[in-house]
């Protein structure tokens, strides 16, 4: 049974590897209970069983079940035909917007909202291009490279969570970003020399905004600060700030004043020891004329 007459088949049990809502997630349980009551609720205002739904939904009756009794987050285009089928007039499609932060892991959630909020952000990342610098190739490219190996769900949602955090760069007014970048990350192809060529362009374009610095550190460097880690601090508007450093408090964020100096101080002789925004543009384009 179905609005047209015809069942749409979207997926079924066996195709939602990873779209289970996280215990320990307090507000995502919240939110996934909601919206499975409403889509009940719903359903049953019209008069249609668990298994018309399903048919009409393309899903299987089992995942109605779980879906509609917030154990399982529904996908975008769940809802959206439900809203059809259902004649809810977009109420059901609304729901997508947060559905799809619980779609994120709350530790994602947790920074982007901190990023959302911050006036200034410093990072330096030794390993990788940072996340917020990365296409979504880049991402799916280091996501995929993860061993014990992910599920191409969960590889899909880890993309989709950078490049939502992205949105740090559309705010207005615009925060103050600062970025440095080691040069062997800019030169390793992971993910094949076309994924490489994309990064580079993206980090030319992002380095021309006027809130932007980009700062590469070479490799020829003889002294080197940021040999004990990663940093981050975000500072806000009412003068409080939050960093975090594997080689600070075991990498958990930090509020101590003395804590966030030893941060801001490391950071500030890594930017130091770098090459300077304009000469790590330059930088970034020679490369990609190599790559």
């Amino acid at each position: 049974m179905s609005v047209d007459g015809q069942a749409v088949r979207l997926t079924d049990e066996t195709d939602e590897p990873g779209w289970e809502v996280d215990p320990d997630d307090e507000w995502g349980v919240a939110v996934v209970a909601t919206v499975g009551r409403q889509l009940r609720l719903r359903r049953e205002a019209v008069g249609m069983r668990v298994a018309d739904f399903a048919v009409a939904v393309g899903y299987g009756e089992d995942m109605v079940y779980k879906i509609e009794g917030g154990k399982r987050i529904p996908r975008p285009e769940y809802l959206d035909r439900a809203d059809e089928i259902l004649g809810a007039g977009g109420l059901l499609s609304a729901m997508n917007e947060d559905v799809k932060k619980v779609q994120y892991p709350k530790k994602v959630r947790e920074i982007a909202e901190l990023e959302a909020r911050a006036v200034e952000i410093q990072l330096y990342d030794p390993l990788s291009i940072h996340g917020l610098l990365q296409t979504p190739e880049y991402a799916r490219a280091l996501l995929r490279m993860r061993r014990p190996a992910y599920t191409d769900d969960v590889v899909a949602r880890g993309v989709a969570a950078r490049v939502a955090r992205r949105s740090v760069f559309d705010r207005d007014p615009m925060p103050e970003l600062g970025f440095i970048l080691e040069e062997w990350t800019l030169r390793r192809p992971l993910g094949g020399r076309a994924v490489l060529r994309r990064q580079l362009e993206h980090l030319l374009e992002t380095g021309q905004l006027r809130n932007v610095e980009l700062q590469v550190m070479p490799m020829d460097r003889e002294e080197h600060a940021g040999l004990a880690g990663g940093i981050e601090v975000l500072k806000f508007a009412d003068g409080s700030a939050v960093g975090r450093s594997p080689a600070v408090a075991a990498g958990r964020a930090v509020f101590d004043l003395k804590q966030l100096r030893i941060l801001e101080l490391r950071y500030g002789i890594i930017r130091a020891q770098a090459l300077t925004p304009r000469e790590s543009l330059a930088f970034i384009e020679q490369l990609l004329g190599d790559t």
